[in-house]
């Protein structure tokens, strides 16, 4: 389990390559202390795991299935991510709870100065777009965002000057692909939900009656 503030980038310094699977070597631009092999580290968003450490570098390995719905497949050899390691109990929540389990790749379809902030407007699935709300949190490539506006298949963020300059942000341009997560608890309630829901449309006048009590245990 991850927040979303981002500890620190890293460098892709080497690649290894399998068939359809990847082990990457990542070189953290921060002290990781204490490093555990076997500890989890969101690369970009996405939750891998540490097979070994040396020195200031860590190897993470990527099954097939994780490059071909992460941005992952897109990195080469010097490319900046966005690191953060797992939430441990008793740390500070200051983002919100990401899983770094993503959910699409959205497209970055515009950048614009607004003050010393970048508004940035982005497009995705738009089956996810009931997971995502105005005012609602997002983990874009791993960073905690609050969605400044959305509608149908896109969403709006701002981006402070310290985000931009301590992420990997900086470096989005315009058909950039970001792994997207969306909220973690809103996904659990809309499954929760559906059912219910699919329910209520077959009740007399869509109403809840004592029928419908009856058959879910009232």
């Amino acid at each position: 389990m991850f927040t979303g503030l981002i500890q620190g980038t890293g460098r892709v310094s080497a690649i290894e390559k399998k068939g359809l699977e990847t082990r990457f070597t990542v070189r953290a631009d921060f002290a990781i202390r204490d490093p555990r092999p076997g500890e989890s580290i969101a690369v970009n968003g996405v939750c891998l795991t540490a097979e070994n450490f040396s020195r200031d570098a860590f190897h993470v390995y990527a099954s097939a299935q994780t490059i071909s719905v992460t941005n992952l497949k897109n990195i080469s050899i010097g490319s900046q991510l966005n690191l953060e390691r797992a939430l441990a109990l008793g740390d500070r929540l200051g983002g919100h709870l990401v899983s770094g389990h993503v959910d699409c790749l959205a497209v970055v379809e515009d950048i614009q100065s607004a003050g010393e902030s970048r508004k940035i407007t982005l497009g995705f699935s738009e089956e996810l777009s009931p997971q995502v709300i105005n005012k609602g949190s997002v983990a874009l490539d791993g960073v905690s965002l609050t969605i400044t506006g959305c509608g149908p298949g896109w969403l709006q963020v701002n981006i402070i000057p310290a985000t931009w300059k301590e992420t990997a942000i900086a470096r989005w341009k315009k058909g950039s692909q970001v792994n997207m997560e969306t909220d973690l608890i809103g996904k659990y309630v809309q499954n929760m939900l559906a059912p219910w829901s699919a329910d209520q449309s077959r009740t007399r006048n869509g109403k809840i009656d004592m029928d419908f009590l009856r058959q879910h245990g009232f």
